[in-house]
């Protein structure tokens, strides 16, 4: 499927690719820095944002709608960055269509399979009731049980349209649900990605092990690898100014 996306800037294309419960938006600092010199396109990826819904949410079909939107919108070859889940969807892409990626970069996932940690996070948001007169704090006070960092639980909110009657979720849910295990996991993939490729961890993250480096490498043999101080999983949005002193040389 096409995807929504933000556009900014003129330059080379730079593609933008959001983690899981995230959207275009999440990119705001990184996208505006970026487009000084680029031509910043963040995109929605399927049941999230104001992409499309779908069953299917495995990384082959992700990619594809990558591929797709990046062809309608003459924005290819492009470097792409992707976090997170969309770090996997960018790597898919990378490996399916090398050619249409002139530079990659991962933030702060591997292309391995990982534990269900991330399953309560739907179950607590859909068990919150969707009523009139539903508030922020509302929903902050039902999630809190399950989930008891406040910025994890603002993240999430984010996805909610306050302004509709009653609210609703920027997000598939039970799409995003029954998805989970092709999500937590990565797919043996044909082929390798030679191109230059950057993968970012942060300092105070444990999503990217020593252990994975044989797998990054065996799949892009040009991949360095850098760390941002001070940081946990969110690495642009805790450290936008040491992300970007990465980011910055890499894409020129």
């Amino acid at each position: 499927m096409r995807l929504n996306l933000v556009e900014a800037g003129d330059g080379p294309p730079v593609i933008l690719l959001h983690g899981l419960f995230g959207a275009a938006q999440n990119w705001g600092a990184v996208q505006r820095h970026l487009a000084a010199r680029h031509r910043v396109l963040a995109l929605d990826l399927r049941n999230h944002g104001a992409s499309r819904r779908a069953a299917a949410m495995d990384y082959p079909v992700m990619a594809a709608d990558v591929i797709e939107t990046m062809q309608a919108m003459d924005a290819a070859p492009a470097a792409v960055i992707g976090h997170s889940m969309g770090g996997k969807v960018a790597m898919a892409l990378a490996l399916a269509e090398p050619s249409l990626v002139s530079r990659l970069v991962v933030v702060d996932i591997a292309p391995i399979a990982y534990p269900p940690a991330l399953r309560p996070y739907i179950a607590a948001m859909q068990a919150i009731p969707l009523h009139s007169g539903l508030t922020r704090r509302d929903a902050d006070a039902a999630l809190a049980a399950t989930i008891p960092e406040p910025g994890i639980r603002a993240f999430l909110i984010q996805n909610l349209r306050m302004q509709d009657d009653p609210p609703r979720w920027r997000l598939a849910l039970d799409e995003i649900d029954a998805a989970m295990p092709v999500i937590e996991s990565f797919p043996d993939l044909p082929g390798r990605y030679e191109g230059p490729t950057l993968v970012i961890n942060g300092e105070r993250s444990s999503y990217i092990q020593p252990g994975s480096r044989p797998r990054f490498q065996s799949l892009f043999p040009a991949a360095q690898f850098a760390t941002v101080p001070g940081v946990g999983h969110w690495v642009h949005a805790e450290n936008p100014g040491g992300f970007l002193a990465l980011v910055d040389p890499f894409l020129d």
